[in-house]
């Protein structure tokens, strides 16, 4: 806090108003006032040190109305233990003190003290708490060993160094406790504020992922509409017939585009509900390469999708759905090659089409392959992707497809620039 407000302009608070600035500090001002336990310590102060005068009516004074005066005060202080905790600390230990130096009886005025330390130290001012009991501590021996000669009650002896072995037993518990007090609600403070950045932390990655969702699903659906729409609007006229057919893919394709929206959004439910459809997966295949198909695009699959884990399913299908996406996009080619391998615990998913890059910007995000590489590193794979030497593109995708992770992984680095990830003038990482 104090950092901060050097970083505003001004000095910080222990220093604005001398180095006793911390003794009003501005965040306690609007601290409700503990009127409830300071009623309840001054009946037990009062109560307890008239019944004390009585039982020690040999050797201190009986309560006076100077007493009376001094034991109030003393609690009276304590209404203010949370907004000035230091100048509260120190005003009961003088008033204590004060009290003992007027021969009046031992008894609970004590509690006045330990309360106001106590406070202190838990809201921070330790060292503060520590000087008024020492104060007190230093002042009572003083009194007890020396100045007693000269102070009420007229021949008072010295007290025996047993009870300033008390006394001084009484100030460590005391401060013991406060200690421990304070240590407590410093692991809680700690605790609050780690559950706050879990659950910030959760947030964030919630909505990347929600995020991440709906750009492979808009961005797919929305190519192919996007083609169909040229498609239809070129033969309107001079093919009615393939210009319907056209309109019928972009029905279909709007329709799958909703489905899968509402789907991702059924996370955003209460929490705790079950998913109403299930995520896509490889098995839905098929269905990418009619997509595809629908906006002229031929897509030859080879191999056999494995049993995945869900989440590594939904990546691998999601890796596929962004890649054909980006050859519809970006390709002149019209034909591309699905490539399924599984071998040594690793799936190893290959989008080749056959290029060239046409150039025209076909309204892409530029995330298409950050997200791709998000997935596959959230699951501890990599993705791989370029130009291929003989001419056209390349996405190769290497993901785990049994459930070993490692716990602590390294984060993510950044696409590597060397063979497989090199760029060309005509046609960009960025632009897919």
């Amino acid at each position: 806090m104090d950092e901060q407000r050097v970083s505003d302009g001004g000095p910080p608070p222990r220093w604005r108003h001398g180095p006793l600035g911390t003794l009003w500090d501005k965040e306690e001002r609007g601290t409700r006032w503990p009127w409830r336990s300071t009623v309840v310590i001054t009946v037990f102060v009062l109560g307890g040190s008239n019944f004390a005068a009585h039982a020690q009516q040999s050797g201190r004074l009986p309560l006076d109305a100077l007493a009376r005066v001094l034991l109030l005060a003393g609690s009276a202080l304590l209404l203010w233990r949370k907004r000035c905790p230091a100048l509260v600390a120190f005003g009961t230990a003088a008033v204590t003190l004060v009290y003992l130096a007027a021969g009046y009886a031992y008894g609970p005025v004590f509690l006045t003290v330990a309360v106001a330390c106590f406070s202190a130290v838990v809201t921070g001012h330790r060292e503060v708490a520590w000087s008024a009991v020492g104060m007190l501590w230093a002042g009572h021996v003083l009194v007890a060993h020396w100045l007693y000669r000269w102070l009420p009650p007229t021949g008072d002896a010295a007290a025996s160094w047993w009870q300033e072995a008390a006394v001084a037993t009484w100030v460590v518990g005391v401060l013991a406790v406060s200690e421990l007090a304070r240590a407590r609600r410093e692991q809680w403070a700690r605790e609050r504020a780690e559950r706050a950045r879990a659950a910030r932390r959760r947030a964030d990655e919630e909505r990347l992922r929600i995020a991440r969702e709906l750009h492979d699903v808009l961005a797919h659906s929305i190519s192919v509409i996007n083609v169909q729409a040229g498609v239809g609007l070129a033969l309107l006229d001079t093919d009615p017939e393939q210009a319907r057919t056209a309109l019928t893919t972009i029905k279909a394709a709007s329709k799958e585009a909703l489905g899968e929206v509402r789907q991702v959004l059924d996370t955003l439910r209460t929490p705790g509900d079950a998913p109403r459809t299930p995520a896509p997966g490889l098995d839905r295949l098929p269905e990418l390469v009619e997509l595809a198909a629908a906006a002229g695009l031929t897509v030859e699959v080879e191999g056999r999708p494995p049993r995945l884990s869900p989440g590594a399913d939904l990546a691998a299908f999601r890796i596929v759905q962004e890649a054909l996406t980006n050859v519809v996009r970006h390709s002149g080619s019209r034909h591309a090659r699905v490539r399924v391998e599984h071998a040594g615990g690793e799936l190893r998913l290959c989008v080749d089409d056959d290029g060239p890059a046409t150039g025209a910007d076909a309204g892409g995000s530029g995330n298409g392959l950050a997200g791709m590489r998000e997935r596959a590193a959230a699951l501890g794979g990599r993705i791989e992707a370029g130009p291929r030497p003989d001419g056209g593109f390349r996405v190769l995708a290497v993901l785990p497809s049994e459930r070993k992770r490692k716990r602590d992984r390294a984060p993510a680095q950044a696409p590597r620039t060397g063979s497989g990830s090199v760029s060309s003038p005509s046609r960009t990482e960025e632009d897919r």
